[in-house]
């Protein structure tokens, strides 16, 4: 059975899977997919049917959300990530924001408002800089944080930034779209995380 394992952590043999969901169940409709996985896994095999379960793009979907979320609550629980628009606002107008996020539904106007405090918080008025739209409704990334209302999200560690950007990029890659937010040049991993690619085991 073909299964996802995002982390790359499952026992057994591995096969990388860099392309976005569209193309992976394009690729799995026709049977192009089961014929790469075969030549990826090879004599590991040894004689033993493939399986690809159907609802495979769905269920690495839904993992890579889950290492994203999982990553945020992390950050949570240590007291990094920041959340409220309010308390955003002022370490953005400080220059203490690294990494910068709204919710899929939040308003237009308040996340307007918080990119510019990070702009100016930055030294980059007048550039492109503003904060990743997330992938996910405030109803989600509540759930998620075990908080309500959760709208805006912000960190003020580099290193946070980057280990929340790292799955954040290949959720967004697997779904086909771009973060939405500008690079700055030393961003702490808002915009520069490359998009890794997802890993399926059979076991």
């Amino acid at each position: 059975m073909v299964l996802p394992d995002v982390h790359a952590r499952a026992p057994g043999r591995g096969a990388w899977i860099g392309v976005s969901r569209q193309d992976l169940e394009k690729a799995q409709a026709k049977g192009k997919l089961k014929g790469a996985l075969l030549r990826a896994f090879g004599k590991s095999l040894d004689g033993t049917p493939l399986t690809i379960p159907d609802d495979l793009a769905e269920r690495i979907d839904t993992a890579l959300v889950r290492a994203f979320t999982d990553r945020l609550g992390l950050e949570t629980k240590s007291g990094r990530l920041l959340v409220g628009s309010d308390r955003i606002a002022e370490n953005a107008r400080n220059g203490k924001v690294r990494w910068l996020a709204h919710a899929a539904d939040a308003a237009e106007d308040g996340s307007r408002k918080l990119d510019q405090a990070w702009r100016v918080g930055s030294d980059a008025e007048g550039s492109g800089l503003r904060g990743t739209v997330l992938p996910l409704d405030r109803a989600a990334l509540s759930v998620a944080l075990g908080r309500d209302n959760v709208v805006h999200l912000a960190l003020a560690d580099g290193k946070a930034a980057e280990r929340v950007a790292a799955p954040l990029q290949r959720l967004l890659h697997f779904r086909g779209q771009a973060a939405q937010s500008a690079e700055t040049e030393n961003d702490g991993g808002q915009g520069s995380a490359q998009a890794e690619t997802v890993v399926a085991t059979t076991n």
